[in-house]
């Protein structure tokens, strides 16, 4: 699948919750979660290597329409939920339009 749609997203836990965060965001790709779509072509978690409570994703969809189907259905929703009460601050996301490149994983 061309992914069509993309976002990156920074998301500052609460002091010593980042580990919790990252394995919250990794439910994503349980069977029945977001990123087990078979619309999400990319959904990659990372921290930063200077503060263990910034976490990364990077997200590629075949269409933003797509992602937001998605993101509006229970499984994803459930999982936003339990994010927010993590969070430090508001997080920051940069929506793209992917020209090329390569993934592998």
């Amino acid at each position: 699948m061309i992914v069509k749609y993309g976002f990156n997203a920074t998301l500052s836990a609460k002091p010593g919750m980042g580990d919790r965060l990252v394995d919250l965001l990794l439910t994503g790709l349980d069977d029945g979660s977001p990123g087990a779509s078979e619309h999400c072509v990319v959904y990659l978690v990372s921290r930063s290597v200077s503060d263990s409570d910034v976490v990364h994703v990077t997200e590629g969809w075949t269409s933003e329409e797509d992602h937001h189907r998605v993101f509006a259905g229970e499984a994803a929703q459930a999982i936003v939920a339990q994010i927010d009460g993590l969070l430090a601050k508001e997080s920051e996301y940069t929506d793209y339009v992917p020209v090329r490149g390569k993934a592998a994983f």
